[in-house]
């Protein structure tokens, strides 16, 4: 789990990320991404629908793409809220290769 400082937790947050981020995306994810105070930390927040596939396979997805955020942020991301919308196909995506497409968008280096 990501700690509380590095997770979006209101509504308005994740509308304001979504509505006024900048748009990438990938074959399994969508990321939103907004700049912040270049002091702040990054935080995220993750929207993973039913169309993902039952629960089990959406918090297997949600738990994977909170690794890649956490690793993101160990490697220096900082100043930006991010949405990451998983689709469809992240359900049956790798781990490495959801891991490569996140971190892409996100600007981060593997």
């Amino acid at each position: 789990m990501l700690p509380r400082q590095h997770r979006l937790t209101l509504a308005p947050e994740f509308t304001a990320t979504v509505r006024g981020g900048k748009r990438t995306s990938g074959r399994a994810v969508v990321s939103y991404r907004r700049a912040t105070s270049p002091e702040l930390p990054a935080r995220f927040g993750f929207i993973v629908s039913k169309a993902v596939g039952p629960a089990v396979q959406r918090n297997l997805v949600k738990r994977r793409l909170r690794a890649v955020s956490a690793e993101s942020i160990k490697a220096g991301l900082g100043g930006a809220d991010v949405v990451v919308r998983a689709l469809p196909a992240a359900a049956t995506t790798p781990y490495a290769a959801l891991r490569e497409e996140l971190l892409s968008q996100l600007g981060v280096r593997a």
